[in-house]
């Protein structure tokens, strides 16, 4: 696939791609004889995988680890586990955060619409 297909397949700009695999977070993309870049299957997983983790906040930091120890090999299993637990460790922390913000806006909400049945809203 052309870096083209590959962007609007994943709805990332080819900039954030050539980004991307500057950076490391994706591994390098081969290129055919004209030098246009040629996504494999493979690279298209590194995409979406990258998307998908950056979507939920993990620092491009620990993306660009994950990449360099899955490039190492097996020796480094354990540690590529150990780099997603602390990341799942620290989503769940944003993820009840957000729901302890949300729960508060839904009882300020309940507020308003009983006080536009009442008239009357007192400051909680």
């Amino acid at each position: 696939m052309t870096i083209t297909e590959v962007s609007k397949k994943y709805d990332l700009s080819p900039d954030t791609l050539r980004y991307y695999e500057r950076i490391g977070l994706i591994p390098p993309v081969n290129r055919n004889k004209s030098g246009v870049r040629d996504y494999t299957e493979d690279d298209c997983k590194w995409v979406e995988l990258s998307k998908c983790l950056r979507s939920a906040g993990i620092p491009i930091e620990a993306l660009i680890e994950y990449c360099t120890l899955t490039k190492e090999g097996n020796k480094t299993i354990s540690a590529r586990k150990e780099l997603l637990i602390e990341q799942r460790k620290e989503l769940l922390e944003k993820i009840n955060e957000m729901q302890s913000t949300l729960d508060r806006l839904n009882y300020k909400i309940s507020r308003y619409e009983e006080a536009e049945v009442t008239g009357i809203l007192s400051w909680d």
